[in-house]
């Protein structure tokens, strides 16, 4: 299944050394059960990620699901008389990400498939009653998000209940009562509405006005849920502010009350207790998640639960009101599932995943580092430094995370703790404009024809590198996946002669044939990011700065790793590129998988790409 070029044999040597780095495990949340203190996570014991049953914390992990591709989400039945009977799960084949709901049966382990089979669907929302299910489907015309409900416990229920007229539609919540279904329109990262749509005719009427916000801004509104009384809809929303606020609209006369005026920093998640009595939220603190719990009635922050010390994620409560499970991540603690008892305080560790037997109390901690870009504007990262037992000036990995409107957080390495403990190599984790967790403006910085700014705040970077006495300069590799895979090559053009290589992954190389050739239910949401490339400016602009276009003044070392089946960048992005660096005569590695997509998800296929990579950097960034 693998498609290699210009990479040697994996010597077995090799794969003995780095091979308890690769056995990492993690887990997290899907679902508690409606009536018992028990749940449903995700974890991994072969290949891929499957569907775990969970009596109690610390408890064996029973395994439900068996298939050669992760199973992305689970969630059992919340009520009614089939509540806690069975759970659907979603999952697609090969990574091409056309997901389809399935009904897992726990008394006879039947699987039976709910959708089509063909399209892509997404965001399976109960109903309060438990005995419906909305999300949205592709399988109309194969690009816009429609709207249909079910009853998971019979297929035939299925119907269309509105057509949309794009993508970027998704269910975010049932009304108490199941008459009415509140709707997100994504529009792009900074502009997002909220619709309210009558769950029985389809028919719906926006919240949420455009060119509401400053001067005519628009206005990015997330996280929406319907308060338990049915009076109400809370949101985050960042309407009057650089940041995402947390924000309840009376139904009535449409009056908003701001909860979290006091928090300076993006709410980036929350979660209502079943009683509407608790809010638990997460904050997103310069790239570090901080937990809060608000009591609804008097809108006062109370005591959180004392996690352990990382990022906290996946918020989900306990039918019982009290349980609060999260996940918990660190860079010396692989994401596992906690739950606290929030009347009490008590926290229970509910899995422990395997580290490969290593002492992950000594791995690097990351370090918050700033530098100054070209325009004076200050860009921050995260180093991690090399294990102390390595002394002189450390060779160098950026690793550039993707979105672009993602933000690399203090997390868990895995694999990468080889480069630190073992090569001695430092990795540094940017977060260049467009970045999200930085306030809206920051996060325009790099739209439209800016779009190589970003790649100016690598070159500042490189500058930064060369003033700390404990790095090497002279040795330096960038690497990212998806948009960090286009600024590795962006930055291999613009810096071939201050990097010693570069590692692409699923990145993009023309901005314009990218457009072109992305699946189409997602085109017009990247048009909004990247630019139009029907636009004569835009597309010329688009053409100016896609690496292919200076492929030619590459002449460092790359490696290209691509998925066959990715619907986001197509393959033929990877290809174009490797085809053109070659005729340059520099060393091309390049490795396809034809059962993956936007990135390797299954262990054996990720095991080789991690093999290959640390040949690569031990040949060409070390020597």
């Amino acid at each position: 299944n693998l498609v290699v070029e210009g990479i040697p044999k994996i010597p077995a040597a090799l794969v003995e050394d780095v091979g308890r780095y690769t056995q990492f495990r993690a887990a997290a949340m899907a679902s508690w059960h409606p009536t018992k203190r028990e749940m449903l996570i995700r974890t991994r014991f072969a290949d891929t990620y499957q569907v775990h049953h969970l009596k109690m914390p610390g408890g064996a992990r029973q395994q439900m699901t068996f298939y050669p591709d992760t199973v992305a989400h689970a969630s059992y039945a919340p009520a009614g008389e089939e509540a806690g009977t069975y759970f659907i799960f979603g999952k697609d084949k090969g990574g091409n990400e056309f997901s389809q709901f399935y009904r897992f049966d726990l008394a006879s382990g039947a699987v039976s498939l709910l959708t089509d089979g063909k399209s892509r669907n997404e965001g399976a929302n109960w109903s309060e009653r438990g005995d419906r299910i909305a999300y949205t489907s592709t399988r109309r015309n194969g690009k816009d998000s429609d709207i249909y409900v079910m009853n998971p416990s019979d297929p035939k229920t299925d119907k269309l209940l509105a057509e949309m007229d794009k993508p970027g539609y998704g269910v975010a919540d049932w009304s108490p009562d199941d008459s009415e279904l509140l709707i997100e329109e994504y529009v792009s990262i900074n502009e997002t509405y909220l619709w309210l749509m009558e769950a029985t005719s389809g028919a719906k009427t926006r919240l949420t006005p455009k060119g509401e916000g400053k001067e005519g801004e628009t206005v990015a509104y997330r996280n929406a849920a319907f308060g338990r009384d049915g009076k109400g809809i809370y949101y985050t929303t960042d309407k009057g502010s650089e940041f995402q606020r947390l924000v309840y609209l009376e139904m009535d006369n449409k009056a908003e009350t701001l909860l979290t005026g006091d928090i300076p920093w993006d709410v980036e998640s929350f979660a209502l207790s079943y009683d509407g009595k608790r809010i638990a939220l997460v904050t997103n603190e310069d790239g570090l998640n901080v937990l809060h719990l608000m009591d609804a009635e008097t809108r006062k922050e109370v005591a959180a639960p004392k996690f352990p010390a990382g990022q906290i994620s996946n918020l989900r409560w306990h039918r019982n009101n009290r349980d609060l499970a999260v996940n918990v991540v660190s860079a010396r603690s692989t994401a596992d599932v906690y739950s606290a008892d929030v009347t009490t305080g008590e926290v229970q560790r509910w899995t422990e995943s395997e580290t490969g037997g290593m002492a992950v109390e000594s791995f690097s901690e990351p370090k918050l580092v700033r530098w100054k870009s070209f325009d004076g504007k200050m860009i921050s990262g995260f180093l991690y430094p090399p294990a102390a037992k390595f002394t002189g000036k450390r060779p160098v990995i950026i690793n550039i995370h993707g979105g672009p409107e993602s933000q690399f957080r203090p997390a868990f390495l895995g694999p990468y703790n080889y480069y630190l403990n073992e090569l001695g190599v430092a990795i540094i984790f940017p977060n260049v404009r467009g970045s999200a967790g930085y306030g809206k403006a920051f996060l325009k910085l790099d739209n439209g024809f800016k779009r190589e700014d970003s790649v100016k705040d690598i070159g500042a970077l490189l500058d930064w590198i060369a003033e700390q006495p404990g790095l090497d300069a002279d040795r330096v590799m960038v690497t990212g996946g998806s948009y960090g895979g286009y600024m590795s090559l962006a930055c291999a053009t613009h810096f071939n002669d201050r990097l010693r290589c570069a590692v692409d992954v699923v990145g993009i190389s023309n901005f314009v044939t990218f457009l072109e050739h992305t699946e189409s239910y997602r085109r017009d949401l990247r048009r909004a990011e990247y630019g139009d490339e029907r636009e004569p400016a835009m597309r010329e602009f688009l053409m100016e700065i896609s690496p292919l276009t200076s492929a030619g003044k590459i002449t460092k070392p790359l490696m290209v790793v691509q998925g066959a089946n990715d619907p986001r960048v197509p393959a033929s992005e990877a290809e174009q590129m490797v085809a053109t660096v070659k005729k340059n005569g520099a060393p091309v590695w390049f490795l396809l998988a034809k059962d993956e997509g936007h990135g390797f998800a299954k262990k054996k296929n990720a095991d080789f790409q991690f093999y290959s990579t640390v040949m690569f950097i031990k040949k060409y960034l070390l020597n």
